[in-house]
């Protein structure tokens, strides 16, 4: 997931709304948004490390993590990052505990942002530049695959466009697709330096993604209403922003 935005106790129907996209290497195995079979989890499945990156657990439950960019990627061999939201939704540990104990332990992972959410709490945990954890207000918030708080021209973008859906009330989702559709590259002055091309890094500073080999495979929306009943919907997208399919799944309150 290389980009996401979220309301959290902002909007007049819905307790969290979360939009965000997964960019990555096409080729990479995927299996689509689905029930799994081994958690109560409602989330897409990274089928090599068998993580996710955003989902939707019982009572409401809604996480997401981003890596954070530092130069080209290296090889890791520590534990997945996609194993951080999946163990918190199929968990009940409460969301502030959660991050308090990944926060303990979380210079064993390549660097990531990770934001958990329950009824009570949305929390923040990361580990690159600093490590630690951060209670989230109330507010409209986004980041990328930079520091919590970088802002990155898409960054400011999907966050600016999320907080007037907010503002007005708004129950029509197509606003927030197309937010996440949006294609603007970002001036050079604007840039972010993460170590990477000037060229890649305007490639990237869009917010979908289109490309042969890498590129936005998922847009996904998620809300969850004031007693917790929760939707996740993912539109997937091949090479070049090919239109796969889109799936909608829901989550009764418990």
């Amino acid at each position: 997931m290389c980009l996401v935005g979220f309301a959290w106790k902002t909007h007049p129907r819905w307790r969290l709304v979360m939009a965000g996209n997964r960019d990555e290497m096409h080729d990479r195995p995927t299996a689509a948004l689905a029930p799994w079979a081994d958690a109560p989890v409602l989330a897409g499945r990274d089928l090599r490390s068998g993580g996710t990156w955003m989902g939707l657990g019982p009572c409401g439950r809604v996480a997401v993590v981003t890596n954070v960019r530092d130069g080209p990627p290296t090889p890791f061999d520590g534990p997945s990052r996609g194993a951080l939201p999946a163990d918190f939704l199929a968990g009940t540990i409460t969301a502030a505990a959660s991050a308090q104990a990944i926060a303990s332990q979380a210079d064993r992972y390549a660097p990531f942002n990770l934001v958990l959410a329950d009824a009570h709490a949305c929390v923040h945990v990361g580990n690159h530049p600093a490590l630690g954890m951060r209670p989230i207000p109330p507010g409209v918030h986004a980041l990328s695959n930079g520091p919590f708080d970088a802002p990155w021209p898409k960054v400011r973008r999907l966050q600016a466009s999320l907080e007037s859906w907010a503002d007005r009330g708004s129950q029509a989702l197509e606003p927030l697709w197309a937010a996440l559709a949006d294609e603007q590259i970002a001036d050079v002055a604007d840039l972010p330096q993460t170590g990477i091309s000037v060229e890649m890094e305007r490639r990237l500073s869009a917010s979908f993604v289109r490309g042969e080999g890498y590129g936005t495979r998922a847009s996904t929306l998620v809300l969850i209403d004031r007693d917790n009943r929760g939707t996740i919907i993912e539109r997937r997208f091949g090479p070049e922003g090919v239109f796969l399919g889109e799936t909608t799944l829901t989550q009764e309150p418990a």
